[in-house]
């Protein structure tokens, strides 16, 4: 096996290493990791957050982004709302999205997890409740975790990819790394 590196990707930061959008600087990879001929394997998007696993090895990246490999990944989900039993027993199923049905996720709620400060802060409502699951899923849509709660009535205020495989976030701190292999 190659070089392989854990990544806590803050809020903000685009899981690439150049921007080539239009909306001027934005942030990248490369403000954090100064490690020749190392690659994402997978995405996280700008407004998510957590573990983002980079290597140089071609068949390691693709193990672990293709859905075909179905490797799981678990994010701790902030939610707007409070799903009940049938909510969360959709989720287990598989939602329908617009781009087919998902596969089953395994899901539970857990309490509010010890995480740092994000910035910007996630909008707190007084009059809406908020809730946090831990969800696992074995794919890697665009914006699945988001689509999926959305689909059941729960829109996702933070989103924090906490494992993948068996590698996990652990302590690091957002923006900080760390060699795993």
């Amino acid at each position: 096996m190659g070089r392989l590196i854990l990544f806590n990707k803050p809020y903000g930061v685009l899981s690439q290493f150049t921007d080539r959008g239009t909306e001027g600087a934005r942030a990248t990879l490369s403000g954090y990791i100064d490690v020749p001929d190392v690659y994402p394997a997978g995405r996280l998007d700008r407004d998510s957050e957590g573990l983002l696993v980079l290597t140089d090895d071609g068949a390691l990246q693709a193990r672990i982004s293709s859905p075909k490999h179905k490797m799981p990944k678990t994010y701790l989900v902030q939610v707007e709302g409070e799903p009940d039993a049938a909510a969360l027993e959709a989720l287990r199923r598989g939602v329908r999205l617009n781009d087919g049905p998902t596969r089953p996720a395994t899901v539970r709620r857990i309490e509010a997890p010890a995480l740092w400060d994000r910035d910007p802060p996630v909008r707190y409502r007084k009059s809406v409740p908020d809730c946090w699951l831990e969800l696992t899923i074995t794919e890697g849509r665009n914006r699945q975790v988001r689509r999926m709660t959305a689909a059941v009535g729960f829109p996702t205020l933070r989103l924090v990819r906490w494992r993948i495989g068996t590698w996990e976030i652990g302590d690091l701190r957002p923006g900080e790394w760390r060699s795993a292999g």
